[in-house]
């Protein structure tokens, strides 16, 4: 195993990598990396849908591990416009990868659950440091 990057940089790195999924860092402290990513936005003149990816990446620097967490979020208001989804799900233990595509009026978009995580998970660990998916 190599030897591990300095904190700073790695939490740097992370932060890079959530941007170039399309999406903001929420909040940096000395310690975390917390971002979303909208994947799909939807809206009409009755109401509308947003999907956003969040993701939280906890250092734990003396052990060298980064603690990583993943969620959903599926907010509405109003009617939400007419929809066409088509959703692919694959679990391999406690490791779910989701692709969803929405076709909608007024928008749509695609979530890749799981690509965020693929991409956090390889700069962990090619950066000497220890990748934990925690669950839950």
């Amino acid at each position: 195993m190599r030897e591990p990057i300095p904190e700073a940089d790695l939490l740097e790195q992370l932060a890079s990598v959530v941007k170039t999924a399309g999406g903001t860092v929420t909040a940096q402290d000395p310690h975390d990396v917390n971002g979303t990513v909208t994947a799909i936005e939807a809206k009409w003149f009755l109401g509308g849908r947003k999907v956003t990816d969040s993701v939280t990446c906890r250092l734990v620097p003396d052990a060298h591990a980064v603690h990583f967490r993943e969620r959903v979020v599926e907010t509405s208001w109003g009617l939400s416009p007419p929809t066409f989804t088509v959703e692919t799900t694959v679990q391999a233990g406690t490791r779910v990868a989701r692709t969803r595509t929405d076709t909608a009026v007024g928008g749509g978009g695609r979530l890749d659950f799981g690509r965020v995580r693929d991409d956090i998970e390889k700069l962990v660990n090619e950066s000497g440091w220890k990748f934990v998916f925690e669950v839950g």
